[in-house]
């Protein structure tokens, strides 16, 4: 009985299902990304030792570093281009376009016969990166009830955990050119599913089909079949009939003036436009995904007595218990509270980190009887509050904070901003470990996480609830 309760309820019920299908469906491209930037943890080791690279070359810490940072870089331009082509051509169009640079990623690995092979690789990458973080947002923004959207917008997050787990378990134990012969069935089978679903009924009424559009909401609220109730009907017409007056207004809008400076210089553009970039920050400098990239790595400066792989995937697997924390409590609690808790949990946990580090590495003190368990268990916090905030949280609030004139160019800019924050993250981090420590390192992400706590504690207003068309 009470899996039934939950079946109908939440996410699960009968209005919601079809959401949540496509949802899932169109992560399987996230799931596919989330591989590739797992594999790079346990590989990158293997790839600078003569003795245990698959390839026939070895690469040296600044080709390594070059390696983890040109993901960034394609994420750029992946940024910009899939934005372009979903204002231009739609959403179906871009989703449709984030499985080739996918797919090219499996066959660059496989026949990698330099390290530029790999590099093109990143790129590729970074531009399914990049357009993923703006085409999935806003499109599973648009087809979700506002009851849902932050919980069907977490999985995208959820989905690239999941991957990223795959990634660091697959390329520690599964032969190096049997890794993509494997996953590259996914982004095809992401390209088979994505012809199965319309597009979204905001497109559709931009382009003045309105027709299509009532199919197309019909479908994702689950009332196109012979059976739907008159109450549901009722429920959908209005809904329909609230769409169709918030699109035709911004149509207008956008016909009588295009967009001004002056979009962009009022006190809400500003304000929200900050606020993204703060985000933008947090989810970037506090080190969660520079960690995620060199994980093995780190856990090989702190002597950890555990295998260096075997505690990469131990926090795969906390990412996503995190990320699954963050899609219970986000339509239950809020977005402030979550990343208030986020920002606060990241600064104690790698300010705690450094100072094991530290120890570590600069002193001789003996700590056997920490190494088997207390570096795993910081990181385990840390990427464990970072998912259930800053980084599951993040896209959500980006969408719903910005006003609808400037959220397709500001989504883009932030989105360009993370790119960019990524690149030089990943760029820098394995440099700052060789050169200056993985304890400033640590201390400077805690740095970070303490000042982003402060804007979000001050400024940040909860969006929880609010309409995308304001």
């Amino acid at each position: 009985m009470w899996f039934l309760n939950f079946l109908n309820s939440g996410i699960f019920h009968k209005d919601f299902r079809r959401q949540l299908v496509v949802t899932l469906s169109a992560t399987l491209i996230t799931i596919s990304h989330g591989i590739g930037l797992g594999w790079l943890s346990p590989m990158l080791p293997k790839l600078q030792s003569t003795e245990a690279t698959p390839l026939d070359f070895v690469i040296d810490v600044h080709e390594a570093s070059w390696l983890g940072a040109l993901i960034s870089l394609g994420g750029v331009s992946g940024n910009f281009f899939f934005s372009y082509v979903m204002n231009r051509f739609g959403r179906k169009v871009s989703i449709y376009g984030l499985a080739l640079p996918n797919t090219c990623i499996w066959f660059l690995f496989y026949f990698a016969k330099s390290v530029e092979w790999l590099y093109v690789a990143r790129v590729c990458a970074g531009l399914t990166g990049g357009g993923m973080f703006v085409v999935l947002p806003i499109f599973l923004g648009e087809i979700a009830d506002n009851s849902v959207r932050g919980r069907l917008c977490s999985f995208f997050n959820l989905a690239m955990n999941i991957g990223i787990m795959i990634g660091f378990i697959i390329s520690s134990y599964v032969p190096y050119h049997i890794i993509p012969c494997a996953v590259v069935s996914l982004p095809l089978l992401y390209f088979i599913l994505s012809t199965r679903f319309p597009e979204p009924p905001q497109q559709l009424l931009r382009w003045g089909r309105e027709e299509a559009a009532e199919r197309s909401l019909k479908y994702y609220r689950n009332c196109d079949g012979p059976s739907t109730s008159n109450e549901a009907q009722r429920s959908y017409q209005k809904q329909f009939d609230e769409m169709r007056q918030a699109i035709e207004q911004q149509v207008k809008e956008q016909n009588n003036e295009s967009l001004s400076l002056t979009d962009f210089c009022n006190k809400n553009a500003l304000k929200a436009i900050v606020t993204g970039l703060v985000l933008m920050i947090a989810n970037i400098f506090t080190g969660t995904f520079a960690f995620i990239n060199y994980m093995s790595n780190i856990f090989e400066a702190v002597h950890t007595q555990l295998e260096p792989n075997t505690n990469t995937i131990i926090i795969g697997a906390v990412q996503i218990v995190g990320t699954l924390a963050s899609i219970y409590l986000v339509d239950r609690y809020g977005r402030k509270i979550l990343l208030v808790v986020s920002c606060a949990g990241s600064a104690f946990g790698t300010a705690a980190f450094g100072i094991y580090a530290f120890y570590a590495e600069e002193t001789d003190a003996d700590l056997s009887a920490f190494s088997a368990w207390l570096p795993v268990t910081l990181m385990a916090f840390i990427i464990f509050v970072a998912n259930v905030g800053v980084i599951s949280v993040t896209m959500v609030v980006l969408v719903e904070v910005l006003p609808h004139r400037i959220r397709a160019v500001g989504t883009s800019a932030c989105l360009g901003c993370l790119s960019f924050f990524a690149f030089t993250s990943l760029k820098a981090f394995p440099l700052m470990m060789h050169y200056f420590g993985l304890a400033a390192t640590m201390w400077g992400c805690a740095a970070v996480s303490a000042l982003c706590l402060f804007y979000v504690s001050v400024f940040l207003e909860e969006t929880k609830g609010r309409s995308i068309y304001n």
